[in-house]
């Protein structure tokens, strides 16, 4: 990817489907490999450059595919590239793996030219909006099954899964499961609320702030009472400057995290020994904000064949419901519904789309993000 929408919204039962990758690339792959003198770093769809058996046969022939900034337990990445290397027999390499959107794009930019750069992009739309030059244009095989208003006209970038916004919290530390972020400011959460990050850079954290001032009087046209809301947090000495994982909200350190529904699932009792058994996950009720992440292509992807592969793979009802397995809503869904493509108990599960759902716009986002980057420092003195 919250008054109490408890997981019958986005899903208490989909932790039981929730199923929770190194760090190098050697590769250096050509540009022009598979079939015939295709140069794949310039196709913009299969059928274009020969065909999906020309795209695949070009991509075993790189071997390899970058992915940087996706946690095994983000949205089911974990499955999500298992299956890819099964299905293709090419190795994944997973790097920064805890990284924002703005640590992917300043990879694409140092490591420019490089065997190691990031073939492809998982990016909040904040940071997109801010380096569509970095993109280029590609369209999946069925590209039809993702609506008009999930995808760039051309193909520079595709929106793939969503979430809400939720708050986790250990139900061992907090005795009342709080309804909303209003909640947090009491004196039961003195140094407990963290957040996914520094919100000038991770879409993650920054839904967060939106979030914020949606339930305390702001809009999507103007976030400014959500950075307000969290200067309070901090003052009451309610905030903690901890960047949340799995393993701090295993061990209690970071006792209440606000970040996407599917993060806050997959950290509890569905990871297993892993996860925390007393942590439990709520939607608050009222507006349900989500955003869409988007899979994106470097425009000078080490591995272009791999990197057009794996957007064919992201996007197939294999990928998008796995997606949905977490708990994430995938693009397609409409689509899978109506092919009967769809798994229905993860859909069951995370109860689908919440009709009061709220998503900046492109515009609003882009107005956000100069809000926070004027005010977000100051207001939290870092």
């Amino acid at each position: 990817m919250q008054h109490t929408r408890t997981l019958a919204g986005i899903a208490l039962a989909a932790a039981a489907v929730v199923t929770l990758a190194g760090c190098s690339a050697t590769s250096s792959a050509s540009t022009s490999t598979g079939s015939g003198d295709t140069d794949w770093k310039t196709a913009t769809s299969a059928e274009s450059a020969g065909g999906m058996d020309a795209l695949v046969k070009a991509a075993k022939a790189e071997g390899q595919l970058n992915v940087i900034a996706l946690p095994p337990t983000w949205a089911n990445y974990g499955k999500i590239i298992a299956g890819f290397e099964k299905q293709y027999d090419i190795k994944v390499n997973s790097a920064n793996p805890n990284g924002s959107s703005a640590d992917e794009v300043a990879a694409v930019k140092s490591q420019q030219g490089q065997s190691t750069a990031p073939d492809v992009l998982d990016l909040g739309n904040a940071v997109m909006q801010q380096n569509l030059g970095l993109l280029t244009d590609y369209k999946v095989a069925n590209w039809s099954d993702i609506p008009d208003t999930l995808k760039d006209a051309d193909g520079k970038w595709t929106r793939d899964y969503t979430g809400l916004m939720s708050i986790g919290y250990d139900s061992s530390k907090i005795q009342d499961a709080p309804k909303d972020l209003t909640d947090l400011l009491g004196s039961e959460y003195k140094g407990k609320v963290s957040i996914a990050g520094d919100p000038t850079q991770a879409n993650q954290a920054a839904s967060a702030v939106y979030l914020a001032a949606l339930e305390n009087g702001g809009s999507a046209d103007d976030i400014t009472k959500g950075v307000d809301f969290f200067g309070k947090l901090k003052q009451a000495g309610n905030f903690q400057n901890v960047l949340p994982s799995q393993a701090t909200v295993a061990s209690g350190e970071t006792p209440v995290v606000v970040q996407w529904s599917y993060n806050n699932l997959a950290w509890g009792p569905a990871a297993g020994a892993s996860g925390n058994e007393n942590w439990k996950t709520v939607v608050p009720e009222g507006q349900a904000l989500g955003s869409y992440y988007s899979q994106a292509i470097n425009k000078d992807a080490p591995h272009p064949a791999a990197a057009r592969l794996w957007q064919e793979y992201i996007a197939s009802p294999d990928a998008q419901n796995l997606y949905l397995q977490a708990g994430a809503f995938p693009s397609t869904l409409a689509a899978m519904e109506q092919s009967g493509k769809v798994d229905k108990d993860a859909l069951e599960a995370a109860g689908g789309m919440p009709k009061d759902y709220v998503e900046l716009t492109d515009a609003q986002v882009t107005e956000a993000a100069k809000v926070l980057a004027a005010k977000w420092s100051a207001t939290m003195g870092s």
